[in-house]
């Protein structure tokens, strides 16, 4: 039996997913793999230096922290133990072609690629819960957006969810009430979006032109004022429901202004459970 130490102070994808392609090209060999991610600390390292002496094993590694990489090579010389660093001779010439110094951060690569597949995630939840879709099912939403039509549900639904977070936008409709599952979720979770109704009535009055006077009334003064008073209306009703203007601001000043008050009521919420547990 042949014994493999294939660590890392990272996920250790990259040293298994190395090793496992190198052992195809030797499948009449019965070699065992023994697989240490998150290694933090010298000790670690000297308690697998001993198990390959006594196996008379292999050590290969994927270590980035370079105190790391030295203290396991010294160490494998002193018990002659065979060390594999997998990823130093590819991080040296890689440091000499871009004149850099290697971060040396264990798991960044893990961490870039979660982030990736959460907003892959975060934008396919925005997309399936726009304007009022999926209504039914908010309870996995951090987010959910509450406005009349041209307020910037949409465009700051998706904006948010590249930044991460799990989002929803419900239209508000003058006559309709709200769905239910927005009374049930946490009233942190939802923002109410308004506008004042001059500048919400010009906007739409840019659609209204583009349809040739086929939205004369949606974009009218009037309507758009009684939109906005039914809407604070249904808004008035939940005090835990935060009001967000929208009026002028850029969407990333909209979305930046949404997180900072749900941060600070997670903030407030944890605060008053800890005040209660006394």
């Amino acid at each position: 039996m042949y014994h493999i130490y294939a660590i890392s102070d990272g996920t250790g994808r990259t040293v298994d997913l190395a090793v496992k392609v190198t052992l195809v090209q030797f499948s009449n060999r019965d070699t065992e793999v023994h697989l240490k991610t998150g290694i933090s600390s010298i000790a670690e390292i000297d308690e697998i230096i001993q198990l390959a002496s006594v196996t008379e094993g292999l050590i290969i590694h994927s270590f980035v922290q370079h105190q790391f990489s030295e203290y396991i090579w010294y160490e494998g010389r002193l018990h002659d133990i065979e060390v594999i660093n997998l990823l130093g001779p590819v991080l040296n010439r890689f440091a000499n072609f871009l004149h850099a110094t290697p971060i040396e951060e264990p798991g960044l690569f893990s961490r870039l690629n979660k982030s990736y597949f959460r907003r892959i995630e975060t934008t396919d939840f925005a997309i399936k819960h726009d304007d009022g879709a999926a209504a039914d099912n908010l309870d996995a939403a951090e987010i959910v957006l509450l406005g009349v039509s041209r307020t910037f549900k949409t465009p700051l639904s998706i904006y948010l969810a590249y930044k991460g977070w799990l989002v929803a936008n419900i239209p508000v409709v003058m006559g309709m009430p709200l769905p239910q599952s927005v009374y049930e979720i946490p009233p942190e979770r939802v923002f109410c979006l308004t506008t004042n109704a001059s500048a919400l009535s010009r906007l739409r009055n840019v659609r209204n032109e583009y349809l040739k006077g086929l939205a004369q009334k949606y974009s009218s003064y009037d309507n758009v004022k009684k939109e906005l008073h039914y809407a604070h209306t249904l808004y008035n009703s939940q005090p835990g429901w935060s009001l967000v203007k929208v009026t002028a601001k850029p969407i990333e000043e909209i979305a930046s202004n949404i997180i900072r008050i749900y941060r600070r009521k997670q903030k407030e919420n944890i605060e008053n459970e800890e005040l209660n547990d006394f």
